[in-house]
């Protein structure tokens, strides 16, 4: 059975004005609020917390280092090559763009579960996105980049220029 691999296409447009990558935290107001409340009343002699205990994540939330999936960057003679692995998620939910000298890699997996026997009923909703860009190498060739999607693992290729490609040159070192 061959197997198949999903070309995604890699869009050009405009970079925005502003790459605001802040998470949305419902609590955090709540928080900056008990910590100033607890701030105002231990002044001088007592403080009960030094350091707030809503400064942890809450343990159904992810960590936010995990919500953004580690990306393997490796220079080839003839590219660039970024790797990243993608579990679970599905080519239509990942976007790959260029703009302004700047790669930059979407994604969005959202997974809906629901069982149903006659002593229970169990529903289940996970979702999360992440975004991550990259400036473009000098020598990269912006217009062939191809972006590949096989088995929960991105693959885009950054070609290099000709002459980008051209090997370095050995100077010889005499004494004087």
């Amino acid at each position: 059975m061959p197997e198949t691999v999903t070309k995604l296409a890699v869009k050009k447009e405009k970079a925005p004005e502003s790459f605001g990558m802040e998470v949305w935290q419902p609590l955090d107001s709540l928080r900056q609020e008990i910590d100033r409340l607890f701030d105002d009343f231990g002044r001088g002699t007592w403080q009960p917390f030094r350091r707030s205990l809503f400064a942890a994540e809450p343990f159904w939330r992810e960590p936010k280092w995990a919500a953004v999936p580690a990306i393997d960057v490796v220079e080839r003679e003839n590219a660039f090559e970024l790797t990243a692995e993608l579990p679970g998620m599905d080519e239509r939910n990942i976007e790959v763009k260029v703009a302004d000298g700047s790669l930059t890699i979407k994604g969005e997996k959202q997974e809906d579960r629901e069982e149903k026997k006659k002593d229970y009923y169990l529903r289940e909703r996970r979702f999360g996105s992440f975004e991550r860009s990259f400036e473009l190498p000098d020598g990269v060739d912006a217009d062939k980049i191809e972006a590949a999607f096989k088995k929960g693992v991105l693959t885009v290729t950054l070609p290099k220029k000709p002459e980008a490609q051209k090997p370095a040159k050995n100077i010889e070192v005499k004494a004087a």
